[in-house]
């Protein structure tokens, strides 16, 4: 176990969604994996685990990682322009990307990191001390441990705060729809328009993640996409016209798209960064089929 970074000891907490077994195992119902784990597992994000019949969210409370951000680096280019937002994550991910540029802490189960214990009430203190109206669940998936994320959000718009979730939207929908009240923003990771990539790079699926964008829609949630362009993976033109054009079907076409550009890394560091042509060609693509708001990064 890594160090606590802090006195300040937060009580384990036994998580929601899911189910008790009678032959001691816990199925999870937090996200489309819907683990089944046996006593002393953990499930594919790694922050929930079975003990004695009983599912726990580790992550609860130990954060990892906290920072000032500008909010645009989320990227949010269309919510708030211009002010910073208080960042935080803890360990995990329920996604295994195999280009995750977080992986040391996405790929990671909270007690092998350093953690500094936060309550809900702290992290609205240290958004208060840093004059940051806005607070983002970022950099790893706040979506697997929803929990705390929900905990937060809540005493933060309590608070007069906004609440921005930076997620690969990989949830099921129920607990995504007791979270969504308390979100402002969201900026959503859509690694492909191909189920077949979706799990052979992320190991997950990629209805969930359409259905996610959805709800946060219904909800009132102010969206921004992201998709990640890697060279020969999915940068192949016509899957993005897909994409785009289920996007502007669904009502998204005034939802700032923002196509990225790859630079090797993780599991992927045979690979070459994206050229800028093919984001530029990306633009193009988007703008043909009804996106309005299309903007590169990483360039």
């Amino acid at each position: 176990m890594k160090a606590r970074l802090n006195e300040q000891q937060i009580p384990c907490r036994e998580a929601e969604y899911y189910e008790r077994c009678a032959d001691g195992t816990a199925v999870c119902r937090l996200c489309p994996h819907n683990c089944r784990l046996k006593e002393g597992a953990r499930g594919h994000c790694r922050s929930r685990m079975n003990r004695e019949g009983r599912l726990w969210t580790d992550a609860y409370g130990k954060v990892c990682a906290v920072q000032v951000d500008p909010v645009e680096k989320k990227p949010l280019l269309h919510f708030h322009p211009g002010e910073d937002c208080l960042s935080l994550a803890a360990a995990g991910c329920n996604l295994s990307c195999r280009n995750c540029q977080n992986w040391r802490i996405s790929q990671a189960a909270p007690d092998e990191l350093d953690f500094r214990c936060l309550a809900p009430d702290d992290v609205v203190a240290l958004a208060e001390k840093a004059s940051c109206r806005l607070v983002a669940y970022t950099y790893t998936e706040p979506l697997t441990y929803l929990e705390y994320t929900r905990d937060c959000a809540r005493a933060c718009s309590e608070a007069g705060l906004q609440n921005i979730l930076v997620t690969a939207g990989y949830v099921n929908e129920a607990p995504l729809k007791d979270l969504l009240p308390y979100v402002s923003a969201a900026n959503v990771d859509l690694k492909s328009f191909s189920d077949n990539l979706y799990k052979s790079v992320c190991g997950a699926s990629l209805a969930p993640v359409l259905r996610s964008l959805e709800l946060m829609k219904e909800a009132g949630v102010w969206i921004e996409i992201t998709n990640l362009l890697i060279p020969g993976v999915n940068d192949d033109m016509e899957m993005i016209r897909r994409m785009c054009r289920w996007l502007a079907a669904h009502g998204f076409g005034e939802n700032p798209l923002h196509f990225t550009r790859f630079f090797p890394q993780y599991r992927m560091s045979e690979l070459y960064p994206t050229p800028v042509r093919t984001l530029v060609r990306a633009r193009e693509v988007a703008a043909e089929c009804g996106i309005r708001h299309v903007y590169l990064g990483n360039v």
